[in-house]
């Protein structure tokens, strides 16, 4: 599957096409159904956040508030299908703007899944949580979005650049900010 349109869907799994294709139609750049097996997770993605990250403790979505490396491997082990959700950003005036739409797109997505039957569905985003100018953690309160706010891929210890490439995408470090970001998000469905 890829490139805004669905083609190559691996077989037996036609019923995830439709998702694809709202996926496509709202933003995503690409689209596969791949197999969980095909994520890395990695104990050094964590520490890039803790040792990195301005961000780092500041969030509920963030570690060390989020699931280590082992315990998402245990999650991803618990499937047999997923989504990865592929989308370019450019760097333009409003790439904030498109990118929180685009990611609660994918909550909503996930909502439906669920609503469809596939009730273990589950989104992994990318990046830090953005549903509150400042998180409520900082000041000792619980979420306040905690239907919508979903942990990065990485905040989880998956390593998104290996499990891009694992699956066919193109990524690649970025060495300024206005280079166009290639962005990817996991979508878990049973």
């Amino acid at each position: 599957m890829g490139g805004k349109n669905v083609r190559d869907v691996p077989r037996g799994n036609e019923d995830l096409a439709p998702y694809c294709r709202k996926a496509l139609a709202n933003g995503a750049t690409d689209v596969r159904i791949i197999h969980p097996g095909l994520v890395v997770t990695a104990p050094w993605v964590r520490w890039k956040c803790q040792f990195g990250c301005p961000g780092y403790g500041q969030g509920w979505c963030c570690p060390p508030d989020t699931p280590t490396h082992e315990q998402t491997r245990t999650l991803l082990d618990s499937y047999r299908r997923a989504i990865l959700f592929h989308i370019e950003m450019p760097a333009t005036p409003d790439r904030g703007k498109r990118y929180r739409a685009y990611m609660d797109m994918l909550v909503t997505l996930e909502g439906e899944l669920f609503k469809d039957g596939y009730y273990k569905a589950f989104v992994f985003l990318a990046g830090p949580c953005l549903l509150c100018r400042k998180c409520g953690k900082l000041s000792g309160v619980s979420c306040l979005h905690g239907d919508r706010a979903r942990p990065a891929m990485e905040a989880c210890g998956i390593d998104v650049f290996q499990t891009a490439r694992n699956n066919g995408f193109f990524i690649e470090t970025l060495r300024a900010k206005e280079q166009t970001n290639n962005e990817y998000c996991l979508m878990m469905v049973d």
